[in-house]
């Protein structure tokens, strides 16, 4: 992103943003809420286009590509999306029907090595028993869980994740960030991005940080650079303190 500025009438979401990734960093997007962070998501991934500036992804500038043939190269997972995925959908459906960039599986044909990838994945993210249930019987846990290996199906050059934790109770935060902390340790993983409110939430691997507020990058680089006490005081209005401890991050009211 280069020179990055959002506006919806009179309202700015981003201002001047300068940001790049490369295809090997995993990267955590950090701020308040209204700081912008969500549409910074959805111009990564190829939702809308920048009111000025320009933005690259994958190779290909913003408005000067076919978005539906971009958006096959990034697996995205958000709240957002779990909400459009129909209540009936079988698990292993919601995760399979990826390849066609379809929610609701309908009249599509999908081979063995298809339904089996779906299979792994579920596995790799602690579902697989899950495959045959409906989406709408699954609880928060199971439902954030079967996005993101939907997010994966397509084996993304970019993986996006918006606020994968939000919602969960403390046993189903930790275990997803422990199922997160071992694909970003994964050297075939992609490229990721995962937005978040809070520092408790980011696995252990992610080596980046971009730190938001009212639309305007406060910090961002390596993550311990970035996650200080005065940047996060600067970022979230308040004097916060910081502490990292076996790769994972916590945060108080100084």
């Amino acid at each position: 992103m280069d020179g990055v500025s959002v506006r919806r009438g009179t309202t700015m979401l981003l201002r001047d943003v300068d940001w790049s990734v490369e295809l090997d960093e995993r990267w955590v997007v950090l701020g308040p809420n209204g700081a912008g962070k969500t549409t910074l998501l959805r111009l990564a991934a190829a939702e809308m286009h920048p009111t000025t500036g320009s933005v690259h992804v994958l190779g290909e500038r913003i408005g000067r590509v076919n978005l539906a043939e971009l958006r096959t190269r990034i697996g995205l997972t958000s709240a957002a999306l779990g909400l459009r995925v129909p209540g009936e959908e079988t698990v292993r459906d919601v995760v399979v029907s990826a390849g066609y960039g379809v929610l609701g599986r309908w009249r599509e044909e999908y081979e063995h090595a298809d339904t089996d990838r779906a299979d792994q994945l579920l596995d790799a993210l602690g579902v697989r028993t899950l495959g045959d249930r409906a989406f709408g019987t699954l609880s928060e846990g199971e439902r954030k869980r079967t996005l993101i290996a939907r997010a994966l199906m397509t084996d993304p050059e970019l993986l996006l994740l918006d606020e994968p934790a939000a919602g969960l109770d403390l046993g189903g935060r930790e275990d997803l960030v422990s199922r997160l902390t071992a694909l970003a340790a994964d050297a075939d993983a992609p490229a990721s991005i995962l937005v978040t409110h809070h520092v408790e939430e980011i696995p252990v691997g992610y080596s980046h940080g971009l730190l938001l507020r009212e639309g305007r990058v406060v910090a961002a680089g390596l993550l311990d650079d970035v996650l200080t006490d005065d940047n996060l005081t600067e970022t979230f209005g308040l004097p916060l303190g910081v502490l990292r401890r076996r790769g994972r991050y916590t945060a108080w009211l100084r």
